[in-house]
């Protein structure tokens, strides 16, 4: 891993999920203190990525990618983390989607220079965290997307003044959902508006989030609308760079995205003045996990055929251990994770993982052993989680468990760092998050 981005941490202080370290240490510093999870030499609770699983899933998205023909732009939001951004950017990622103007600062600070934020730009404040970077870097790629007239009026107005031209989508939408364009009167709005602006405004390709909805059937509907727009506003010259954006996907419908969007002729007007790049979203393949996205991938590897003919799926790589905290009473534990620690938006974290840290060290690899499936969290606060057990379960106090997660998102953004390791539990590195 890297150490280009690796921060200094403070002076003096100990972070969660840390084992000892000396005094005004770096990141970098992590990988060479010989920590093992298994020997008690880090802090729990512990954010873990398996490197090992990592590599799996950027191999396995690229290649879909590259059989699809289309670009990628993972969604930063998940991790905010610059070491993983460099990962996903050396496998070959086109850019770093993002969904504010603080997560594109942070981003450009650690050296990403292609920027597509999947929100809209409202605001002074963060339009001028955007020119401010545009000023720094001539060769910052930038592009923010729009579903009003009002907001175009406004982006129009503030680059005008700065003497900058802001790049933009228009972003299409379905009614009852998130944001974007729902009818042609709003798009005939916005529109007139991007034409008022000529000079700071330049409109240069067209956004969805199709994760809005939750069926096949709508998501193909809404795409080809989507498609038939954009072919239609390549004709009438509303592009104004020769490279058509068209953009889409999250981390559930990546597929049906790439398989709809590459079916597009390459050219999208008669004239051929415009070809199409088409830039796929996924943020969550990074990492996966055992919820959501995981049935997610489970219907893509039974109904995409590039998915089949890969045979390879993607991997739950970050996992939290914790300790039990407390056996309170029969059939109860009381582990040290919270919601501090770990999400449960999507579900509750998942026990996968039972180790007794009393076994010699020579047998501990072959001590971690799959927790019983009846070894359920059922709640959680602020700092422990309630899990029910059988009265006669074999648990004690002090026992180490891991625990897998469903929506990374919300977990990463609990953790300044998390830890990379090897498959003998062996700490290899760290990377930084900066939510």
């Amino acid at each position: 891993m890297s150490e280009t981005f690796f921060a200094r941490l403070p002076a003096n202080t100990h972070t969660k999920g840390l084992g000892l370290l000396p005094a005004d240490a770096q990141m970098g510093d992590i990988a060479r203190q010989g920590w093992n999870i298994l020997q008690e030499q880090v802090s729990l609770p512990v954010a873990v990525l398996s490197e090992e699983k990592i590599q799996h899933n950027l191999a396995w998205m690229q290649e879909f990618i590259d059989r699809y023909q289309v670009k990628l732009a993972p969604h930063g939001k998940t991790t905010m983390s610059p070491e993983l951004f460099q990962l996903q950017t050396d496998a070959g990622a086109w850019g770093i989607t993002l969904a504010t103007a603080p997560q594109t600062e942070a981003a450009f600070a650690h050296g990403v220079r292609r920027v597509l934020m999947a929100n809209q730009l409202v605001g002074k404040g963060n339009m001028a965290i955007v020119a401010e970077l545009m000023r720094r870097d001539a060769h910052f790629e930038f592009a923010c997307i729009v579903d009003s007239a009002d907001n175009v009026d406004a982006l129009g107005e503030y680059f005008a003044e700065s003497g900058q031209t802001l790049r933009i989508l228009l972003e299409y939408g379905v009614v009852g959902g998130r944001t974007g364009i729902r009818d042609r009167q709003q798009e005939d709005a916005v529109l007139e508006a991007v034409a008022r602006w000529p000079q700071s405004l330049s409109l240069v390709g067209i956004e969805i989030y199709e994760g809005v909805l939750n069926e096949e059937a709508p998501i193909r509907e809404f795409l080809r609308h989507v498609v038939s727009r954009a072919e239609a506003l390549a004709e009438t010259g509303c592009f104004k760079e020769p490279d058509v954006i068209l953009s889409g996907a999250g981390s559930a419908w990546y597929d049906v995205v790439a398989e709809e969007f590459s079916r597009v002729n390459k050219h999208l007007d008669s004239a051929r003045r415009h070809t199409l790049d088409v830039v796929l979203r996924p943020g969550c393949y990074l990492t996966h996990d055992v919820g959501a996205y995981h049935r997610a991938s489970d219907r893509i590897k039974q109904n995409n055929p590039v998915a089949r003919e890969m045979n390879f799926s993607l991997l739950p790589a970050l996992q939290v251990w914790a300790y039990v905290q407390s056996l309170p009473e029969p059939g109860r534990a009381i582990i040290g994770l919270g919601k501090r620690d770990s999400s449960s938006d999507a579900g509750f974290p998942v026990a996968s993982g039972h180790y007794r840290p009393q076994s010699r060290i020579s047998e501990a690899y072959a001590a971690v052993v799959p927790a019983p499936k009846d070894w359920k969290i059922f709640a959680m606060m602020d700092q422990h989680a309630f899990m029910s057990i059988p009265e006669d379960a074999d648990i004690k106090v002090g026992d180490m468990l891991s625990f897998d997660i469903s929506h990374p998102c919300l977990t990463f953004d609990k953790w300044r760092q998390l830890l990379l390791i090897n498959e003998q539990f062996d700490v290899t590195g760290s990377v930084s998050t900066w939510f």
